[in-house]
Parts: structure tokens; sequence; C-alpha cells
């Protein structure tokens, strides 16, 4: 592998109570830090989720309520791991889309402010699904040719994740070997807010890619259409994006 790091990265994975962003709690959080100086960390959290584990989900990975009845809340952990991962890049398996914005969330609702806009995020799934379109398995038999054990076991999938990113960098050398790079591989620079919910265009403006007013300048709806702010914050919208969309309308008003 080589992979330069300026700063340490996290790659990480978490079980959940569900898939949506805004409603569903972690209820397990694997974390590998990678040192620039070649060292690394390894730490998994059971997380007592405060709301009960559908059936569903514990069918996935495995983790029930009893499982996790005596296990700290998120906000009782919020600040060790907001440490853990001060001033890091991230890595995952579809992060950019899921875990990292639920990650986000649960800092939010433990009043944790984490700052988001110089972080780097490599997705790991993006890269493979760009490269050998397939899932975590697979990738792990393709790249590593082994075969994954304990799937849907956080810290399984942590380093599942980690040694497949070791392995893609090995593969391609196409690949940018710095974090940055990969971060505009992993299809993240061009977001404005971590859903993607607003992405930059082709000159850097802020639009929306959604909804009825998809590619239009976020500034020229808010100023045609100021409910439409409103209906958003208002709406079932990761509460990280609302505060992009208030900032944005903010930088609105002094000018």
């Amino acid at each position: 592998m080589n992979l330069t790091l300026t700063r340490p990265l996290v790659v990480f994975d978490i079980e959940t109570t569900g898939i949506n962003t805004q409603r569903d709690r972690i209820v397990e959080i694997s974390m590998l830090k990678a040192f620039p100086n070649g060292d690394e960390e390894l730490r998994t959290y059971r997380i007592n989720p405060t709301i009960p584990i559908p059936k569903d989900a514990s069918q996935i990975h495995g983790i029930y309520d009893t499982d996790v009845a005596d296990k700290p809340t998120f906000k009782e952990l919020a600040k060790e791991i907001e440490h853990f991962v001060h001033l890091c890049d991230f890595g995952g398996f579809n992060s950019n889309k899921f875990d990292f914005p639920l990650l986000v969330e649960e800092f939010y609702r433990a009043e944790i402010e984490i700052d988001i806009d110089n972080r780097k995020f490599i997705d790991v799934q993006r890269i493979f699904h760009t490269m050998e379109p397939r899932n975590l398995s697979a990738a792990y038999q393709f790249y590593c040719n082994q075969t994954l054990e304990d799937a849907h076991s956080a810290e399984a999938d942590t380093i599942a994740t980690w040694n497949i990113l070791k392995a893609q960098l090995d593969r391609y050398p196409q690949l940018p070997k710095d974090v940055k790079g990969l971060h505009e591989f992993s299809g993240q620079g061009n977001n404005v807010d971590l859903a993607g919910r607003l992405v930059y265009d082709k000159n850097k403006v802020a639009v929306f890619n959604f909804g009825k007013h998809r590619g239009k300048p976020v500034e020229w709806v808010l100023k045609q259409e100021p409910s439409y702010y409103n209906w958003m914050m208002d709406g079932d919208f990761p509460q990280q994006t609302k505060r992009v969309l208030t900032r944005i309308r903010l930088q609105m008003m002094k000018h």
C-alpha cells in the first residue's frame, strides 16, 4: 500500500436500528485510526440506542435490545468519540451516504459540534463500484482473497474495509495516493452537505440536487420562494443539511 497521510485517517463502520439517517440510532461503532507514521489504533463500542432495536435490524447485525441494555448511550460516549476522531479524515464503505451523515446526527443530538468542513471522506464502496461493482463481502473476496467472517459486525466490517482500501491502492495504480484525491474520487467533492441534497455545479455554485428545484441555485430559490426554506426546515431532512442551508441563508442576508 502507498497511501499518503498528512493527518490520521479514521476508517469506521456502524450498526444501527435502521436506515433512516434522521431517526435511527447507532448500536455499535468500530473505528480504526491509521496514523501517518503507519501506526494503527482500533476502538469498538456497543451503544444503547435509547430506542428499541427492530427485529429485522437485529437479525442482520445480531445485536438485540438485551445486548445493549447496560451499555452507555451515544451522548455518554460522544466526547470520547469526538476526541478520537478530532482533526481526522474519514473512510468507510457507503459511508458518504449513510454512516457519516448518521454519525453527525448523533453528535448533534448529543449537542456536540463536529467540524466537517475541513474533513476529507473516502468511500471505499464508491471506489469499488466504480472499479468492480459488487458488495462488501465480494469486495473482500476479490481484493483480499479472503472470506469475510462475521459480516455485519461493525469491527469485522471496519477491518475488512481498511484492508480493501489498502488492496485497492495496490491494485489500481491510477488511483490517487492521498486522502484529498480519494475524497474527490469518492464523489464527495461536489457535495455542499453530507447527504448530497445540495451540490456544487460546474461553476461551483450551490444548487439543489432534488425535487422541483433540482439544478437551480440555492440562493436564487431562497430569493424567489422564501417559503421553501421553511418547508425544508420543517421537513424530514438531516440536521446537517438544514444547518448548511441556514448558513447559506444567513450569508445572503449579510449582502
